[in-house]
């Protein structure tokens, strides 16, 4: 719900069979020491909970760490379990592409030849292609399809079900939309043509491979604890909110197995994917920035991959620099309005740059005490609106009823915005789908103020009208 992805940057120098060039030269490796001394300053300055980090250099891991403390306070430690949201995607798209590298599964043919159950109201649906579902240009869309009957399903057998009577957003291929269903079904279709389910086929496929023990899809082998969301600033621990987790955000990790599949990513180490098909991986199509399971962005004048993701009590963002051959991956117990992960980044690319990384933080607490100020505001002018409420009403006995209401919109405004609040974020959103369980978890002290701004005008009016009311009715 926050930005639910940040697609970024790759310098991409690939031709077809032919893996990327990943430079080593012309950065700093920093120390483990001075790793840890800008992340220790990075978790005082944005007082995250508990956060995890990994550095990786061509084929070795420069630095895996935890600092911090989770639910049960308990140090957050490089071993610590860590829900990576979206970042899921990475890996999905890599157990496809090991499907493809079999001869088992072709990028260009439509879904529907690998899993005839995928069928929608739509009959454009049968043209998407395994392609477009990891580039996300399928045309599937939060804004056509039931997002609530997807999140209710217990399996992605289940979930595919669930897009029976959805529509597409528009003809494959011809635009670029974010939305979770294209790797959901990609995760589906892994099931189907591996002939396991998807966390046995990942646990196979992808960690047990690259030696990511502790790595699953999924809570059956690994549970994480609980995180944290950010209410006015205090952290607040809370279940992650329920809901269908597959492909496209069901991964749990630590930064050590992270190391792993970064190193593998920039062709290092043991390989699960053949050099042409990590190429794929990181190249997008013309006329967008994600590939598949990456993005592409230009930070300091160079391109890197990277991926974000967010759940409602994780949050997480890993990258590639391609002209160095460094991985970065944070991960912290927590979410809130503002995301700290992707600034913590930059500081570690700052590092290998051989630059002084500028200090994370501030945003959170100060976007916190703006709406911690607000909500009091709120209240305070609510109390006053219910005090004078007698003398407004004596000034409009006499007016007419049309011109009294109009004198009573201005207060019902954020009851308006209130009542409304899902359908606008959805709309701020570019469609994404938004229920009111969702708007209290990272959002929860905006929703918090909203609900006293919109108490506040309706004890107003109601205050009002009552005078009104009885000021009319006195001889």
């Amino acid at each position: 719900m926050r930005n639910f992805f940040l697609a970024t940057l790759a310098l991409l120098l690939a031709v077809a069979g032919a893996g990327p060039a990943w430079g080593e030269g012309q950065a700093t490796v920093p120390t483990p020491a001075a790793i840890d001394g800008y992340l220790r300053e990075a978790l005082d300055s944005t007082g995250l909970p508990g956060m995890s980090a990994v550095v990786t250099h061509g084929d070795r891991i420069v630095h895996a760490v935890g600092l911090g403390r989770d639910s049960s306070d308990r140090a957050v430690t490089a071993d610590t379990p860590m829900r990576v949201a979206s970042v899921s995607k990475s890996f999905t798209a890599a157990a496809v592409m090991s499907l493809v590298d079999e001869g088992r599964v072709a990028l260009d043919q439509p879904v529907v030849t690998y899993l005839p159950e995928f069928r929608m109201a739509d009959p454009r649906a049968s043209l998407i292609t395994v392609r477009q579902l990891l580039n996300q240009t399928s045309g599937l869309s939060d804004r056509t399809v039931d997002i609530g009957a997807t999140q209710r399903a217990t399996s992605l057998a289940g979930y595919l079900a669930a897009l029976r009577h959805g529509t597409l957003a528009g003809e494959p291929g011809s635009h670029w939309e974010y939305c979770n269903v294209n790797y959901d079904v990609a995760a589906r279709l892994v099931e189907v043509v591996d002939g396991r389910d998807f966390t046995g086929a990942m646990r196979d496929r992808i960690f047990g491979r690259l030696g990511m023990g502790t790595s699953t899809v999924g809570n059956r082998a690994v549970r994480p604890s609980d995180g944290f969301i950010s209410v006015y600033g205090a952290w607040v621990p809370r279940k992650e909110l329920p809901g269908f987790r597959g492909g496209a955000g069901g991964v749990i990790t630590t930064a050590s197995d992270m190391g792993r599949w970064l190193i593998s990513q920039t062709g290092h180490g043991p390989q699960v994917l053949t050099p042409g098909s990590v190429a794929v991986l990181h190249e997008p199509p013309p006329g967008t920035d994600y590939a598949m399971g990456w993005g592409v962005e230009v930070v300091e004048a160079r391109k890197l991959l990277v991926h974000s993701g967010n759940l409602f009590t994780y949050t997480a963002v890993q990258a590639l620099d391609p002209a160095t051959g460094f991985g970065f991956a944070v991960m912290t117990n927590s979410a809130s309005l503002h995301d700290d992960t992707y600034d913590i980044l930059l500081g570690l690319v700052a590092l290998t740059d051989g630059r002084q990384p500028a200090t994370p933080g501030g945003g959170r607490q100060m976007t916190e005490l703006v709406l911690a100020v607000t909500a009091l505001v709120a209240f305070g002018l609510g109390i006053l609106g219910v005090r004078r409420s007698g003398r407004w009403a004596r000034r409009r006995a006499g007016r007419a009823w049309w011109w009294t209401a109009l004198r009573l919109v201005g207060v019902l405004v954020p009851a308006a915005m209130f009542a409304t609040y899902p359908q606008w974020v959805s709309v701020l959103m570019n469609g994404r789908a938004v229920t009111w369980a969702q708007m209290t978890y990272f959002p929860a002290s905006l929703t918090i103020t909203l609900a006293v701004a919109a108490a506040a005008g309706l004890t107003t009016a109601t205050a009002r009208l009552a005078r009104l009311r009885s000021v009319r009715s006195t001889p």
